[in-house]
């Protein structure tokens, strides 16, 4: 018995051990999957921007095609995360992106419960590091889009959404509590609908190589809560483009516009500029107010199906709705690596490390981030 037991162990360790060795040489494949078959992915989840520290948790990615004999058809994903940070955050977050067969209808949907601590500095394109403001935010958000083509390409859409944010002030007596234009410093909640129309013609919706997006998105929210809640419109325009240099080179260029119209609008829902998509290596929140403008260009070298690396810079910068100029512009510039865990959908895990200016008697502005998918 005890032979037999041993036996018994010792193939279970090759299996287990053959088994790892299957799904490492799986994972570093340079091979590309063309069956088109739909994958399922248990990860560990991690992540890291310098506003959440070092995020850890568990997750799965679901992607697919609707039809996987039209090959026009774009993939469908489907992510799950729940997560701690370091920084005490924890984030519980699902979003969809799901594309009907032909790619006739485009359905997005995103809901996330989120604690977060953070640094506040102020409003506007001048903040100052010394008026650093510690709070703790908890928010629950909720947006689903849908989307129809009726001509080829171009995609009209109608959007639900609903925001609800708390505030605790850590330390009482800062820029928080003493500036008179910051306003529902406790927190609110709003539900806004709205309408977008867009024109996409990338060859992918993961990892666009070549092909156009753009797309503005109108949102309205009505006075539903009564009392001092916002009331006003939101506009958001996205504009990319790509172009192949080479078949491992390609060249991305995105530009943004986002304002936000209306009476008694919130400090928590201003424009924001840094994070791990656009004006990477700036705080999240840093600059805030109503109007963001920022662009960025991205050079992505493909080396091998499962590895590629980035350099990208940028210009942004954000102002009231009665300060539109181009005057200040911040920069920022960086550079990254790929890993592509479904090479054949371009899902990827990206790493970048983004620096930003450099004020007087502060240090230079930088972040270094973990995520999934590319930044656009």
């Amino acid at each position: 018995m005890k032979k037999l037991g041993l036996l018994l162990s010792l193939f279970a360790i090759s299996f287990s051990g053959m088994a790892q060795m299957k799904l490492i040489t799986k994972m570093l494949s340079n091979e590309k999957d063309t069956t088109r078959k739909a994958s399922f992915l248990p990860i560990p989840s991690f992540g890291y921007s310098q506003e959440t520290g070092l995020e850890f948790g568990v997750g799965a990615i679901y992607s697919y095609y609707t039809d996987r004999i039209d090959t026009i058809t774009r993939s469908s994903n489907f992510s799950l995360n729940a997560t701690y940070s370091t920084k005490k955050t924890y984030n519980i977050s699902l979003k969809g992106d799901a594309w009907s067969p032909g790619n006739k209808y485009h359905f997005i949907g995103d809901v996330r419960f989120k604690r977060m601590p953070f640094n506040f500095y102020g409003l506007g394109n001048n903040t100052q590091k010394t008026d650093e403001d510690k709070l703790v935010m908890n928010q629950i958000k909720a947006l689903f889009d849908v989307e129809k083509t009726f001509l080829k390409n171009a995609y009209t859409g109608i959007s639900l959404g609903f925001e609800n944010y708390k505030f605790t002030d850590e330390v009482s007596g800062g820029i928080f509590s003493n500036n008179p234009a910051v306003l529902d410093r406790d927190g609110g909640s709003v539900i806004y609908a709205g309408v977008s129309q867009s024109y996409d013609t990338r060859n992918s919706n993961n990892y666009p190589s070549k092909g156009f997006f753009g797309r503005v998105t109108y949102q309205f929210a009505p006075h539903f809560f009564g009392g001092d809640n916002f009331t006003g419109s939101q506009i958001k325009l996205d504009i990319r483009n790509f172009w192949p240099i080479s078949k491992k080179l390609i060249v991305g260029a995105q530009g943004i516009y986002y304002t936000i119209q209306g009476t008694n609008t919130p400090f928590y829902l201003l424009q924001q500029l840094g994070n791990d998509q656009i004006m990477r290596g700036y705080y999240g929140g840093r600059y805030r107010d109503e109007n963001l403008l920022a662009s960025q260009v991205e050079l992505r070298y493909r080396f091998m199906n499962r590895f590629g690396i980035v350099a990208f810079a940028g210009v942004g910068k954000v102002f009231d709705n009665n300060n539109a100029n181009l005057k200040s512009l911040k920069p920022n510039f960086g550079a990254g690596g790929r890993y592509f865990f479904d090479t054949a959908k371009g899902l990827s895990v990206r790493v970048d490390y983004g620096l930003g200016e450099k004020l007087a008697n502060e240090k230079r502005q930088s972040g270094f981030y973990i995520s999934l998918a590319e930044a656009f």
